[in-house]
């Protein structure tokens, strides 16, 4: 499978981290960057809201299951999970995505 990068937002950095090793432990993500401090303006339930959440960028060749594991494991009913491809790395690096997610490529 092609490596995507996924972004993720987590309510505070406690459960980014936890969240965050449990992906990687389970070979479902290669890496987790987390970016605090993210304020996110956004509509639910009718209303404009704000908050302050963590930002996870995370890289993976396993989207599937990492959507399913994120599923599992997220506090927010919606969580945001969007993949966006990945076009073109450094070829060591991709190579290591896929080799830490346990589907080597190349």
């Amino acid at each position: 499978m092609e490596p995507v990068v996924v972004l993720c937002t987590f309510p505070d950095l406690d459960q980014a981290r936890q969240i965050g090793a449990a992906l990687v432990e389970r070979q479902v993500a290669a890496c987790v960057n987390l970016l605090p401090g993210t304020e996110s303006i956004y509509r639910w339930d009718g209303k404009i809201e704000r908050a302050t959440e963590v930002l996870a960028v995370i890289k993976t060749t396993r989207y599937p299951d990492l959507e399913a594991a994120i599923r599992e494991l997220h506090p927010y009913e919606v969580p945001e999970i969007i993949s966006l491809p990945v076009k073109a790395g450094l070829p060591e690096y991709i190579k290591w995505v896929g080799e830490s997610c346990g589907s080597p490529i190349g």
